[in-house]
């Protein structure tokens, strides 16, 4: 007996446009993403860019939170024997002014837990702004750098490379780089049982973009690339 499909972002889009009685052009026209590239995602050999999908829920009224997982069935769910390999050239990168975001396994929808490659760049509690709180646990590894890990409730920590920290999400928290270095990078988990995690990180990153833009000097966003 052949277990369920396992559900893809290629799976989301057919069975919308499929719903919708859309051909591929008519969704290119709707959504205003080439028939090429919503061909190849639809096949699962493509994934889109934060931007695309950003553009994608906005033009068809989604929740972009709905692009990287769906809400869970009823009753136990089926085992799969999925996997997923993966690598920055196909993960979604999102870029805000503290970290540099490269979300892996995005193809994959109803995952548990939700894996990020992060490259980290403020310095400074200033520069970083607000410490970040949302749902969930969160554990992340240093593999470059050293970072230096604000919260709540403790004295800030450094970590280098080799060393790893599991804490409470809902608590404030900041990864920096630690003094002496110019870049870090980790690789980290999250997870809830909150179905809105992912729409939670969406906002924060959305937020840290607009506090970002309207901090930039008026000259400097005129010289900005269009």
């Amino acid at each position: 007996m052949s277990s369920a499909p396992t559900p893809t972002l290629g799976s989301l889009l057919s069975g919308l446009r499929a719903r919708n009685g859309w051909t591929l052009k008519q969704m290119s026209d709707q959504c205003g993403i080439p028939v090429s590239t919503l061909s190849k995602v639809e096949h699962d050999r493509l994934t889109l860019t934060y931007d695309k999908l950003q553009q994608l829920s906005r033009r068809l009224g989604m929740r972009m939170s709905e692009l990287f997982a769906e809400e869970e069935d009823e009753g136990p769910q089926p085992v799969t024997a999925r996997r997923s390999i993966g690598d920055h050239a196909h993960a979604v990168r999102v870029q805000t002014p503290n970290y540099d975001y490269y979300y892996l396994h995005t193809e994959l929808r109803r995952k548990r837990m939700i894996p990020v490659s992060a490259v980290v760049s403020a310095k400074s509690v200033a520069e970083f702004g607000p410490l970040v709180r949302h749902a969930g646990e969160e554990f992340f590894y240093v593999v470059r750098g050293r970072i230096a890990v604000h919260t709540d409730f403790y004295d800030p920590v450094v970590l280098d490379v080799g060393q790893s920290m599991y804490i409470d999400s809902t608590m404030g928290h900041a990864y920096l780089v630690a003094d002496g270095c110019d870049e870090a990078e980790v690789i980290g988990v999250m997870s809830s049982g909150d179905d809105e995690l992912m729409q939670s990180l969406l906002d924060l990153h959305e937020e840290q973009r607009g506090r970002s833009a309207a901090t930039t000097p008026k000259a400097v966003r005129d010289r900005a690339p269009r």
